[in-house]
């Protein structure tokens, strides 16, 4: 067995984890808590970042402010942008209403953004202007009151410019679900690099299978879905693909404690 140690409070609490050889999931070994990217390690993660986590709500009020906001930090958008053309669409729609026409979109998408201090303009702004105009067009067609977290998800894929991730982001971040999973580039890269993904895993083509084995995986660990999530994402994002091996080359030297 494997002893994690922290402090809360100035009080040591402890986790215990299986052997690192234990088999997580089929082919899958536990590996040392204290080697980067091993499912020992992303539990612990979990369990110590949830001392620390705020019960964090959506990024909107409504489903609209949500939809809103998913869609424009999405498609590669990087999520500071995002997050300024979200806030700039927010402040319209909160002042004009829930719907935008499709000139209002554009508008308001093509004018540049303020970043950290510089001006950027939001990528594609004609197509994502389409996708918004049509998606908050939509919405009323949607009675969120009345679905479950996967059938909210299903319907809300049938909204232009919205697939199963991004829909997936929407329904995690109104009900802090646990149903879905966001496999974006950052949950897919570390999914791989465990062993529950295989390298050539693809969620353009087979999003609900791997959502399975994410899901699954998350379920085996002992975690919230929805935690690992932001735990992984948080954690995967600030570490530069190339020195990705490097840490694990350095972590995988760390001998596991016997308890």
């Amino acid at each position: 067995m494997q002893q994690v140690i922290s402090l809360k409070d100035g009080k040591p609490i402890f986790l215990h984890l299986p052997d690192a050889d234990a088999e997580v999931m089929p082919s899958v070994t536990w590996g040392n808590f204290a080697a980067v990217f091993t499912p020992a390690f992303w539990a612990t993660q979990v369990w110590m970042d949830a001392f620390d986590l705020p019960d964090e709500g959506g990024l909107g009020d409504t489903l609209a402010e949500e939809v809103a906001a998913c869609l424009l930090g999405g498609h590669g958008a990087p999520a500071e942008i995002g997050l300024a053309a979200y806030d700039r669409v927010r402040a319209f729609m909160r002042a004009n209403g829930p719907r935008l026409s499709l000139a209002e979109a554009e508008a308001l998408l093509s004018e540049p953004l303020p970043v950290r201090g510089r001006s950027v303009r939001y990528r594609f702004a004609k197509q994502r202007a389409l996708y918004l105009h049509g998606c908050l067009a939509g919405l009323p067609m949607i009675d969120e009151t009345k679905l479950n977290d996967r059938e909210l998800r299903d319907s809300l894929c049938t909204l232009p410019g919205i697939g199963p991730k991004t829909a997936s982001w929407v329904v995690r971040n109104r009900r802090r679900s646990d149903d879905v999973a966001i496999l974006d580039v950052h949950i897919i890269r570390a999914c791989c690099q465990i062993g529950v993904f295989p390298r050539e895993a693809n969620p353009a083509t087979d999003y609900f299978g791997l959502e399975k084995k994410y899901l699954d995986f998350s379920t085996a660990i002992g975690v919230r879905a929805s935690i690992l999530d932001v735990v992984m994402w948080k954690t995967m994002r600030s570490v530069h693909p190339r020195l990705l091996q490097a840490l694990i080359n350095v972590s995988n030297q760390v001998p596991v404690l016997p308890y």
